[in-house]
């Protein structure tokens, strides 16, 4: 793996302590670099990867803190996508002119000198997920050596340093905007934008400062690059537009490249008929979208039609993605903590078609809940809004006087406040539209807390 001659000679300081920082540590001891790795945090599970790296030849690790003046010398800074970039360790070292990378950068360069794994990225505001674990699926279906990674869940640097890692022909791996910010040798042959909306507003000036970092995706796009945009979205269009490389579309509104027959509800690549809407087992459009733009990038990677149409007819939603989880009394229980914006929000309530109760609320992210007002107030199905967390206030006063709302405090008590509120043949959905992080350590908690409340009724 090619790294720079000051790295092996110096120390590079690895930024945040969660999988992503644990893998980029590994990386780097398996390179024989010299590593400070430090975590603000000293939550217990911080703990236990701080204890694993201790273990490790050349590695010294702080939690609880991190020693600035060791990062200002550092020979080069790995951040995982969990820091924000304003923290004052990267400021820090960009005040001291270090180079910053981020561990999906640092993973892709070790992969890309072993050499014989290529990748398809996945990157926009939603459908991320759900579209990355389609094209792993559609690729592993088709009998191809192949993998989810990245944002989804598993570092690129963990795929790097794993033995198995050269058994992969292909890599699906889905980006955030954090990461593409700090990814200067990111080069995906196979590029995927599946919307663009509003989002971390929290972390961003603004939303233009946010599409610029989506933007990243394209830079280092040659004529051999394939991009995969959703037709539909003009934002995405126009992000794409002067990227080196050739253009493949997606559409649910009319024929191009990949598209939804609205005639006999049927999704096409191109003239070729994949699967009907009733054999694909994902609730809502926007999951047409998602399965439209995973066969248009697997048919890239040379998967025949027919084999793509059998791995959609296989493939089951994700946990916490408008997760069925169990009905009880006549009324659907649906997880969908993944949704931590607005615009995902908006999503799983258009995909409803059931009266239902929504469960709201979280840490704030920046974007008004005035967005939704109007869509619910349509929406004459709406028995409640429950709004909770630290965004309770701000939901409650956003959506004042367009739907009937409660405040709820403990979790337990939104859910059991949902029961109560929900009829037979209803929905309870939760759908924050927030991060999790004022109650739970991320979404997948917040997603497995709420199913486990629901599996005990």
């Amino acid at each position: 793996m090619k790294l720079p001659d000051a790295w092996r000679k110096g120390v590079v300081a690895v930024v945040g302590l969660g999988k992503s920082g644990v893998a980029a540590t590994r990386l780097l001891v398996r390179e024989g670099v010299r590593v400070y790795a430090s975590d603000s945090t000293d939550h217990p599970y911080a703990g236990a990867a701080a204890e694993s790296l201790r273990a490790l030849p050349g590695v010294e690790v702080d939690l609880g803190r991190h020693d600035l003046a060791k990062i200002r010398a550092a020979a080069g800074v790995v951040v995982s996508p969990g820091v924000p970039p304003d923290a004052p360790p990267l400021a820090a070292a960009r005040d001291a002119g270090v180079e910053i990378v981020s561990e999906l950068d640092l993973g892709f360069r070790a992969l890309a000198a072993a050499g014989e794994t290529h990748c398809i990225a996945i990157t926009g505001t939603n459908g991320k997920t759900t579209t990355t674990a389609l094209v792993a699926h559609l690729l592993a279906a088709a009998g191809l050596k192949a993998t989810a990674a990245g944002n989804i869940g598993r570092p690129l640097a963990d795929v790097a340093v794993s033995e198995a890692a050269d058994r992969y022909r292909w890599l699906s791996v889905e980006v955030s905007s954090f990461q593409l910010h700090d990814s200067p040798h990111f080069a995906p042959e196979v590029g995927v934008l599946t919307n663009l909306a509003p989002d971390h507003l929290d972390r961003y000036p603004n939303v233009e400062a946010y599409y610029a970092d989506k933007k990243m995706l394209f830079r280092n796009a040659s004529a051999s690059s394939v991009w995969v945009l959703n037709a539909d979205d003009p934002a995405v269009l126009q992000l794409a537009r002067g990227a080196p490389g050739r253009r493949a579309l997606f559409s649910l509104k009319r024929p191009t490249d990949a598209w939804f027959d609205t005639g006999p509800r049927t999704l096409r690549l191109g003239g070729a008929a994949l699967v009907g809407r009733d054999e694909l087992r994902l609730l809502g459009d926007h999951n047409v979208a998602n399965a439209l733009a995973a066969s248009l990038a697997v048919h890239e990677a040379g998967v025949p039609t027919g084999l793509i149409g059998e791995g959609l007819r296989s493939f089951q939603a994700l946990p916490h993605r408008l997760e069925p989880v169990r009905e009880v009394g006549g009324i659907l229980w649906i997880n969908d903590s993944k949704a931590t914006n607005i615009a995902s929000t908006v999503v799983a309530i258009e995909a409803m078609s059931r009266p239902f109760v929504l469960l709201l609320g979280g840490r704030h992210k920046g974007e008004p809940y005035t967005r939704l007002g109007p869509l619910l107030a349509t929406k004459d199905r709406v028995r409640l809004v429950i709004a909770y967390g630290e965004a309770g206030p701000i939901v409650e006063q956003d959506l004042q006087g367009q739907v009937t709302l409660e405040r709820g405090t403990t979790f337990e008590d939104v859910v059991a406040r949902a029961r109560r509120a929900a009829k037979a043949g209803d929905v309870v959905l939760l759908s924050p539209a927030c991060s999790s992080y004022d109650m739970f350590k991320n979404y997948e908690e917040r997603g497995a807390t709420f199913r486990k409340l629901v599996e005990a009724m």
